[in-house]
């Protein structure tokens, strides 16, 4: 079982890969009331509200992003002045996120197909194969070499 420091480490890696894998348009669909849905980036990335809490790294990271985002207008600006009354809130599509499953288990259902027309070919080849040594067998009494 790892430690404290080695448990902040792996959560730390997953939120940055899950910050990567993300696009601005991704990114969207996370936003709540100003700033990215907590409970869906840590239930996506494998760990509890409480690594926020706990790891100053994590928290540095998703301040960064948040601003990052904010520059280039995924994000509302922060403070809630009479500026955030003039913009409207993103829209966000709730069938994004099962689209995106439904193509990424389509794309492996696509490969699983391909993988097992091919073992299916090879199967259908030493077939053949054994029928005409079986052919052979019934023909002359001898095995061929």
């Amino acid at each position: 079982m790892a430690n404290g420091q080695q448990r902040a480490g792996e959560n730390l890696t997953a939120f940055r890969a899950w910050a990567q894998s993300k696009s601005d348009v991704d990114f969207r669909e996370y936003v709540y009331r100003g700033q990215l849905k907590r409970s869906e980036i840590f239930a996506e990335c494998g760990f509890g509200r409480s690594a926020l809490a706990q790891n100053p790294a994590i928290r540095a990271e998703l301040e960064e992003l948040e601003a990052a985002l904010r520059k280039r207008g995924v994000l509302p600006a922060a403070g809630g002045g009479s500026d955030a009354v003039d913009n409207k809130p993103a829209i966000r599509d709730g069938q994004a996120k099962q689209r995106r499953q439904e193509s990424q288990r389509l794309n492996s259902l696509e490969q699983e197909n391909a993988s097992l027309r091919a073992e299916l070919g090879k199967a259908k080849s030493m077939l053949e194969r054994c029928k005409l040594m079986a052919a052979f067998l019934d023909e002359t009494g001898r095995m061929p070499r």
